[in-house]
């Protein structure tokens, strides 16, 4: 098994002890740790070049803009799309799926049309579609899953029809680890006349993604689960559907003129972003892509199979333990849901954090799922590059641990 260990030493909070045990962070696909190069480069843009973007002509102004609009070319780079003016600066997965659905739902979809998503979604990518389907008479329409945590082709294909104008779905699910074949799903939509618009939240931090390659019309995903700050997210867009949307927020710096009763709107990529932006928000994102990019994304798609590969069998092998999602490494990112047998995950959380290792239990906001699953909440693991395979050992070692400490009180 390769080793990444080098690349742990730029993260200064891995260093540290919690409970008085080394911590082993585990919680990255809730958020990710930010090396020290990240770091940086956002305290020296507060310390040298802070100002307001676009609009001014003085020297800081310009150090400003050139650092926020060169991150838009490293993100238009890092996800292959064919124009920065694809690329749109937002707050995270989020808000990009809630302006997807408010700009170009409210645009395609009337009444009696249908919306495709899943079961393995987030949130962020089922409220919205509810919301849209609910201003327009639509219908909000479920793929189901196989038995091993699969999305169900067979089941797509029944789903995805001719009223079908959206189908919105998680490239990786933040719960089940997957990685969903949004290519021919991608073809499929487009097959019936609708649009594909991904999560791409759980995938771009871990895998190379080609949004061209895909051909899927609107790509989402976060800064900060990717090295990068929070608060800054990404959402690509086809540029002929981007020219036909309005924008969802409106005031400074989206506008082209004010008039006293109506006004017109700057070009793309600016006439979605009103406001003050998230500067250092922006500039971090592209040095975090800048990070990204030197070590390889298929180098770190590929050592987190082989952690995955590493640790399953051995949790696998843990009486009264039970995963969720997909077992073949290959399908799978570094999102590991379980539960332990006669314990709630909180509890399990709890007492995994008193050996110093740091996993999330909970719904994930992903509630649909864990009911079609059938269990109230879940304990998770997800694993990134800068995690190794003693953190993997010590993660198995607290699991054996907080099992014999429930129950027969020894820790």
């Amino acid at each position: 098994m390769q080793t990444l260990d080098h690349w742990r030493q730029d993260f200064p909070i891995l260093k540290q002890q919690v409970n008085d045990e080394p911590l082993v962070y585990l919680d990255n696909a809730a958020t990710t740790q930010k090396p020290q190069q990240v770091l940086d480069v956002i305290e020296a843009y507060y310390q040298q070049d802070n100002a307001n973007v676009h609009r001014g002509v003085h020297t800081l102004a310009e150090r400003a803009t050139k650092s926020y609009e060169t991150a838009r070319e490293k993100v238009q780079q890092f996800i292959q799309a064919k124009s920065t003016k694809e690329i749109l600066f937002t707050r995270g997965t989020t808000t990009s799926l809630n302006w997807v659905a408010k700009s170009y739902g409210d645009l395609a979809v009337e009444k009696g049309d249908e919306i495709v998503i899943s079961y393995a979604e987030h949130h962020s990518n089922i409220v919205p579609w509810q919301q849209l389907a609910k201003r327009k008479g639509a219908k909000l329409v479920y793929i189901e899953l196989t038995d091993d945590g699969y999305l169900d082709l067979e089941d797509a294909k029944a789903k995805i029809t001719d009223q079908t104008k959206i189908v919105s779905l998680a490239h990786v699910s933040n719960v089940l680890g997957g990685i969903n074949p949004i290519k021919t799903l991608t073809e499929l939509a487009h097959q019936h006349g609708a649009v594909m618009v991904v999560d791409g939240a759980q995938s771009t931090p871990h895998m190379p993604v080609n949004v061209t390659e895909l051909d899927v019309d609107f790509y989402a995903f976060s800064g900060h689960k990717m090295c990068g700050p929070t608060g800054i997210g990404v959402l690509y867009g086809k540029q002929a559907l981007l020219e036909k949307m309005e924008p969802v927020e409106f005031g400074g710096e989206m506008i082209d003129f004010v008039y006293p009763q109506e006004s017109t709107w700057s070009e793309l990529p600016w006439k979605f972003e009103a406001g003050t932006p998230n500067i250092a928000g922006g500039i971090g994102l592209g040095a975090a892509i800048d990070y990204l990019t030197a070590i390889g994304m298929d180098t770190i798609h590929q050592y987190e199979q082989e952690l995955v590969a590493y640790v399953l069998p051995k949790l696998e092998a843990i009486e009264g333990v039970t995963i969720y999602g997909p077992k073949d490494p290959k399908d799978h990112t570094g999102v590991i849901a379980f539960n332990i047998e006669g314990l709630h995950p909180h509890d399990v959380a709890t007492a995994l954090d008193m050996e110093g290792v740091a996993v999330r239990a909970g719904h994930h906001c992903a509630q649909p799922l864990l009911q079609y699953l059938k269990v109230p909440a879940t304990a998770r693991a997800s694993f990134y590059f800068y995690n190794t395979k003693e953190d993997a050992d010590r993660l198995v070692d607290a699991i054996l641990a907080t099992k014999e400490f429930f129950q027969n009180g020894l820790i």
